[in-house]
Parts: structure tokens; sequence; C-alpha cells
């Protein structure tokens, strides 16, 4: 069920911030795991993407996760504030991600709810890039992790969505990315109280 290396390795980091709507994320952090269906993606293209932190082919210590083999964790700090996890895609040297905008608490609520100080029922306990992450308990210690280890991975659980269940819009804070930010690369689950279904953030 857990998803192997190989599949990160696709190069159109699009189709698979599509195809990762209704797949499991798990965390296990101080032997608690907890875990949330995937609802909202932002797909980020490479150095090519004006919105991207590898734009240009710009390489630093923070963004050099983003270098790595696809199936390896992307962690930031945004603003200071809050923890954002980006899913690696594509192969070595090929900057591209997918950002987890949000997930669908499924397995360790009670987890969530201590680590978010709220109810899991609540919409906000996972809506948003900055609360899925303080909900599964990811921080600066995740980056670089693989996809394939025991602290954080990816499983296919069988959940899919028809064409017609799934929104796309233009991804969200990025305004600085000039003709870059109104491409329709954010996907969401149009039902799901937990993604967001407009451009504010």
């Amino acid at each position: 069920m857990k998803l192997p290396r190989s599949y990160y390795h696709h190069t159109d980091a699009a189709f698979l911030a599509k195809d990762l709507l209704g797949k499991v994320l798990l965390t296990c952090k101080d032997g608690n795991l907890t875990a949330g269906i995937i609802v909202e993606t932002e797909a980020y293209f490479g150095v090519d993407d004006k919105a991207s932190h590898a734009f240009g082919g710009k390489r630093t210590s923070r963004t050099e996760a983003m270098y790595q083999e696809g199936g390896t964790a992307y962690v930031y700090l945004c603003y200071g504030i809050h923890h954002l996890l980006n899913i690696v895609t594509s192969v070595e040297n090929d900057p591209k991600c997918v950002l987890i905008r949000g997930i669908e608490p499924l397995i360790g609520l009670e987890f969530m709810e201590i680590r978010r100080k709220m109810k899991a029922t609540r919409k906000e306990i996972s809506s948003g890039p900055g609360s899925v992450a303080k909900a599964l308990g990811i921080d600066s210690s995740f980056n670089q992790k693989i996809f394939t280890g025991d602290e954080i991975y990816i499983e296919d659980h069988g959940i899919s969505y028809e064409s017609s269940q799934i929104s796309t819009a233009a991804r969200i804070g990025i305004s600085y990315a000039q003709e870059h930010a109104d491409l329709p690369l954010r996907f969401y689950v149009a039902d799901s109280k937990y993604a967001k279904k407009h451009n504010l953030n």
C-alpha cells in the first residue's frame, strides 16, 4: 500500500499533484501515528516556474531538498511561523514539487487535536498547508526525509475521484510570480470542507 519511490519520479508535477488527491499521507512522530486523506495540492514546475523557490536554478541550503530524487520531503518555514510540506517529484537535479495544502483527518485524530488545540471536526484543523503540517507533527526535522521510510510516507487506500469531483484553480499567495501566478496548478476535491474553494490564504 505504501507508494514506491518510483511513483514520485514522474516528471510532470501537475499530474502528480492531481493524482495525489485521495492518497493517504501518514506520519509517525514520537511513536504517534497520524494520517489524513490528501484533498488539496499545488504543483511547482521547477527552474522555469516564477513561483518556485528554485526559479532560475537557484540552489541554496534551503532549497537543496528540491534538487534531490523524487520522493524526498521539502519542508520549509513560511513567514517564520508555519512549516509547509512539499513532496519533491521528478529526478535528481530537476527541482519540481507538490505542496500539500489540505488533508481530511483519518488516523490519530486525538493527536491532531492536541497539536492544533481544536476538535478534528473543525475544518481549520487541517485546511491550509500550515495546518496540515502542524496536525501531522511535521517540522524542520522532516526536511529531506524519504517518503519510503517509517516517519513519513504515502499509501494508496483505493480512494479515487471522478474528474467532475476535482476542481482546478490558481495557486494561492504567489502574486509575485507575475504571469505564473494565475496558472491553474492547484487541485482540490470540490466537496471537501478541508479544501479551500477560493484564492485567499
